[in-house]
C-alpha cells in the first residue's frame, strides 16, 4: 500500500506539473499585455515598461515558468492583474461554496442515477426499463442552461418553491444541485443498468440465490457491492469535474463559487487566476481518482493496489 501510494503521488505531480506547463504556455501565447493591463489604457510607455520590468514579464518563457514554479512551491498562486488581490485568497473564499454545490449535485447524481438504473435492471427489457432508458439520454444529452433555466421557471418562477438565484441557505443549493445531478444522473443510471445484468449473470449470484437467500439478500449483499464499484471511478471523475465544469451553473443561479470566478477572469483575460482555477481543478480531478481507487478494495476486497 504504502509503495503504491507513493508511485500515485509522483504521478499525480507529474501530471499537475503537466497541466501548469500547457496551461502557461497557452496563456502565454494569448496576445495581451498584462503589464498594459494593471497600468490601464491611459498610461505611459515607460510606466508599462516598469511594471512589466517588476513582474518579470520582459523575461524569457522558461525562466517565467520557473519563477511561477517556484512560487507555487512555497503556496503562492500570484496576484490578479485586474482585481489586485491574491489568487490564493480568491479561490479559497470561493472553494468552499463550491465544495459545497458540488456535494449536494454528487448526492443527486447518485440518488437518480443508482435508483433509476437498479430499477431498469431489475425490470429488464418492460416498459418501465426503457422509459427510464429514454431519460436517462435525456438528461445527458441536455444542455446545462436549458435544465437550470426550466427547473427555475418551474419551481422558482411559477411555484415559488425556491429562490431565483443566490446563496445562504439550504433551497438556494436545491435546484442548481438538481442541475448538475440530472446531467450526470442519466450516465449513473446507464452504467448501473449495464452492471447490475452482467453481474446478475455471475456464477456467484447463481449460487447465493441456490442457498435459499431472500431476493433482498442476493440484491444488496452480494450483486450491488460488485455492480457499484465503476461507479466510484465515476464519482472520483466527477469531482474534477464540478470544481472546473460548473461555470454555466453557477452562472444562471448566481451561484459565487469557482465556475464564476474562472468566466468572469476568462472574460477578462486575468491570466494569475485563470491558471490558478486550472491548477486547482486539476488537483480535485487527480484526488478524487486517487480516492476512489483507494475506496474501491474496502468494497471489494479481491481488488489488489499494485
Amino acid at each position: 500500500m504504502g509503495a503504491y501510494v507513493l508511485r500515485r503521488i509522483l504521478q499525480s505531480l507529474l501530471i499537475l506539473l503537466g497541466v501548469s506547463f500547457l496551461t502557461f504556455v497557452l496563456l502565454y501565447l494569448i496576445p495581451v499585455d498584462p503589464a498594459r493591463q494593471i497600468a490601464g489604457r491611459s498610461a505611459s510607455t515607460e510606466t508599462v515598461e516598469n511594471i512589466r520590468e517588476q513582474l518579470g514579464l520582459n523575461l524569457p518563457f522558461y525562466k517565467q515558468y520557473f519563477r511561477y514554479l517556484v512560487s507555487l512551491l512555497h503556496g503562492d498562486f500570484g496576484r490578479s492583474y485586474l482585481q489586485k488581490t491574491e489568487v490564493a485568497t480568491l479561490i479559497a473564499s470561493r472553494f468552499p461554496v463550491s465544495l459545497l454545490l458540488m456535494v449536494g449535485a454528487i448526492f443527486c447524481e447518485l440518488l437518480i442515477g443508482l435508483s433509476t438504473g437498479l430499477i431498469a435492471a431489475l425490470r429488464r427489457n418492460t416498459p418501465t426499463d426503457i422509459g427510464l432508458m429514454v431519460l436517462s439520454f435525456v438528461g445527458v444529452s441536455s444542455p446545462q442552461l436549458v435544465i437550470g433555466i426550466l427547473l427555475l421557471y418551474v419551481f422558482a418562477v411559477q411555484l415559488g418553491w425556491f429562490p431565483i438565484g443566490g446563496y445562504g441557505t439550504f433551497r438556494h443549493m436545491v435546484l442548481p444541485s438538481l442541475t448538475l445531478g440530472f446531467l450526470q444522473a442519466g450516465w449513473y443510471s446507464r452504467m448501473m443498468r449495464s452492471s447490475m445484468i452482467d453481474v446478475f449473470r455471475q456464477d456467484f449470484v447463481r449460487t447465493a440465490r441456490a442457498k435459499g437467500l431472500t431476493r433482498a439478500q442476493v440484491l444488496f449483499g452480494h450483486a450491488l457491492p460488485n455492480a457499484i464499484l465503476p461507479i466510484i471511478a465515476m464519482v472520483g471523475i466527477d469531482i474534477g469535474l464540478f470544481m472546473s465544469g460548473i461555470v454555466v451553473v453557477e452562472s444562471v443561479f448566481g451561484w459565487p463559487g469557482i465556475g464564476q470566478l474562472a468566466w468572469q477572469t476568462i472574460r477578462r483575460v486575468d491570466i494569475p487566476i485563470i491558471i490558478g482555477v486550472t491548477l486547482v481543478s486539476a488537483f480535485a480531478i487527480v484526488l478524487g481518482n486517487f480516492l476512489a481507487d483507494l475506496i474501491a478494495p474496502l468494497i471489494d476486497p479481491r481488488i489488489k493496489l499494485r
